[in-house]
C-alpha cells in the first residue's frame, strides 16, 4: 500500500484514518465551497472516496492524488495488476500556492510534434502544474500555422541546418529540420489542455528573435545584402524587425490569428535579448501590448521590455533577476518568477564531464528544490520553469533535462513554504521515480547519466 508520505507535490493538511478503501473505489464528487481555487478535499473511508472541489480544476487534481495512492502502476496506459488494491483511508485537504504553475516548452528550436505536445500536457498534469508557455516562434523557426501569411509556414517554418552543441565555430549537422502546427493542431492542443486545467499562453516573438518570420517577409526586417535564412546557430541574433507601421500591421493580424485560437488571457509578445534595440523598437513593443489589452486581452513580456514607455498593465516573466519583478511590481504589473539561475531546466545538472552539452549555470535538483521566491504580495501571480530546447534535439533529450527537477519546482509551486529537501528525496527516490518509469519519462538518474545519455564530444557552454 502506498501511504499520505509518498505524495508530490506535498499536500497542505492530511488526516490518516485507520482501515483501507478498495481500489478502483467509485468517487462521488461534490461542489466544496468552502475551499480555494483548484482546491480539493479527499475523504476516504473502506466505504468509498468522496472528493470536495472548489472547481475542475480541483477535481482533476484531487482525482491526480487518488492516483498516486493507487501506486505507480497507475499511471501506466493499461493495468497491469491482478488481484485486489487498496488506499489508505483519511482525509487530505490541498489547494496551491501560486495560481501559476508554470513550464516554458520551447518547441521553435527545436520542434515537438502534437502527440508529444500532448505528452508534455499530461505531464504537466501529473504534477499540478497548470500553464504550459508555449514559445513557438524564434530565429530558428516559426511553428503556427497562419492562413492570411502562408509564406511562414512554407518558408520560416524550417532551417536546411542546425549547430552541433554550442560554439563559436562553423560545424554544423547538415540535416534539414523543421515542422509547424496547424489552427486546427493547436485547437486540439488547447482543447486537451483545458480538460486537464492547463492553460495553453503562446508566445509569438517580437521585436527580436524574429528572423524566421524576417526569412518569410523579407520586408519586416531590415535590408540585407545576401538573401535571409532562417538561422543555423544558437545564442541571440541581431536581426530585428523593422518597427514601422507595416510591421505594426503585420503582427496585429498575426496576433489576431492568435487570439482566435488560444483563450488564455495571458498572450506573450516576447521583447527579451534585442542588440541594437531603439526607442522605435520599444514603441513596437508597447503598442502591441496594447493591441492586446483593446482585444480583452494581457499582454506578457519579458523583463526587458520594463524599459519601454506607456505600457499597458501586462504579466512581466522576469528572468534575468528577481530584482526585475519587484520592479515589475511596483510600477503596477503582475509578475511570474522564472530566474535564470534557478529554474532553467536545460541548464546543466552537475559539473561532471559525462553531463550532455553542457550549458549554463549548474542547477542542481537540490538548488532547484530550494528556491524561495523572493516576491511576495498580489502582483506575484506564480513561477514558472523554462525549458528551452537548442539542445534537445529528442523527447529522450527533453525528458533527461526537465525531470526530475521539474518535480522539484511543482512542489514549489504548489506547497506551502517551508520545504525540507532532506525529507522531499525519499518520496522522490522511492516512489515518485517509479512513477515517472510507468509514465516512460527518460529522467536523469540521481547519480548521473545512463550512458545512452551522454553526449561525448558534443560541446557546450558552461557558466
Amino acid at each position: 500500500m502506498h501511504g499520505f508520505e509518498t505524495l508530490l507535490p506535498r499536500p497542505v493538511s492530511v488526516t490518516p484514518l485507520p482501515g483501507e478503501c478498495a481500489w478502483p473505489a467509485e468517487v462521488t464528487v461534490r461542489t466544496g465551497a468552502d475551499l480555494p481555487a483548484e482546491g480539493y478535499r479527499l475523504e476516504i473511508d473502506p466505504g468509498g472516496v468522496t472528493l470536495y472541489t472548489a472547481d475542475a480544476a480541483g477535481e482533476v487534481y484531487g482525482r491526480q492524488t487518488l492516483r498516486q495512492l493507487a501506486g505507480p502502476d497507475a499511471f501506466r496506459a493499461a493495468s497491469i495488476h491482478s488481484g485486489p488494491s487498496t488506499v489508505p483511508c483519511g482525509v487530505i485537504e490541498d489547494h496551491p500556492r501560486y495560481g501559476w504553475r508554470g513550464c516554458l516548452f520551447d518547441v521553435a528550436r527545436n520542434f515537438r510534434t502534437k502527440a508529444e505536445v500532448l505528452r508534455f500536457i499530461d505531464l504537466l498534469t501529473a504534477h499540478k502544474l497548470n500553464v504550459l508557455h508555449f514559445h513557438l516562434t524564434d530565429d530558428q523557426g516559426w511553428r503556427i500555422e497562419v492562413p492570411e501569411f502562408p509564406r511562414l509556414t512554407e518558408v520560416a517554418s524550417w532551417r536546411r541546418e542546425s549547430m552541433v552543441g554550442r560554439h563559436d565555430g562553423p560545424e554544423r549537422d547538415g540535416r534539414p529540420h523543421g515542422g509547424f502546427y496547424t489552427t486546427d493542431d493547436l485547437r486540439e492542443i488547447v482543447a486537451y489542455a483545458a480538460a486537464r486545467a492547463v492553460t495553453v499562453v503562446p508566445e509569438i516573438d517580437i521585436p527580436g528573435h524574429a528572423r524566421a518570420a524576417i526569412t518569410a517577409y523579407p520586408e519586416l526586417g531590415p535590408e540585407s545584402a545576401t538573401p535571409w535564412e532562417v538561422w543555423t546557430s544558437w545564442g541571440v541574433s541581431t536581426s530585428l524587425l523593422n518597427p514601422v507601421e507595416s510591421t505594426l500591421d503585420f503582427f496585429r493580424r498575426v496576433f489576431d490569428h492568435v487570439l482566435d485560437i488560444f483563450p488564455s488571457e495571458a498572450i506573450c509578445l516576447g521583447g527579451d535579448e534585442v542588440p541594437g534595440i531603439t526607442p522605435a523598437h520599444y514603441r513596437l513593443v508597447a503598442d502591441l501590448a496594447r493591441y492586446l489589452t483593446s482585444r480583452g486581452r494581457r499582454a506578457y513580456g519579458w523583463d526587458e521590455v520594463l524599459d519601454s514607455a506607456d505600457l499597458p498593465p501586462m504579466v512581466i516573466g522576469a528572468w534575468r533577476e528577481e530584482a526585475a519583478g519587484i520592479k515589475a511590481a511596483e510600477a503596477g504589473h503582475d509578475v511570474v518568477l522564472c530566474p535564470e539561475d534557478r529554474v532553467y531546466l536545460d541548464h546543466r545538472q552537475s559539473d561532471h564531464p559525462d553531463e550532455p552539452i553542457p550549458v549554463g549555470f549548474v542547477q542542481t535538483l537540490e538548488h532547484m528544490y530550494g528556491y524561495e521566491p523572493a516576491l511576495d504580495g498580489p502582483r506575484l501571480l506564480g513561477v514558472q520553469a523554462q525549458l528551452w530546447s537548442e539542445h534537445l534535439d529528442t523527447v529522450r533529450r527533453a525528458d533527461y533535462a526537465a525531470f526530475p527537477r521539474l518535480c522539484a519546482i511543482a512542489e514549489v509551486a504548489w506547497s506551502p513554504a517551508g520545504r525540507d529537501f532532506a525529507e522531499f528525496l525519499p518520496r522522490l527516490r522511492d516512489h515518485h521515480l517509479p512513477r515517472l518509469d510507468a509514465l516512460g519519462v527518460e529522467y536523469r538518474p540521481l547519480d548521473g547519466p545512463h550512458p545512452w545519455q551522454t553526449r561525448p564530444g558534443v560541446p557546450g557552454r558552461p557558466r
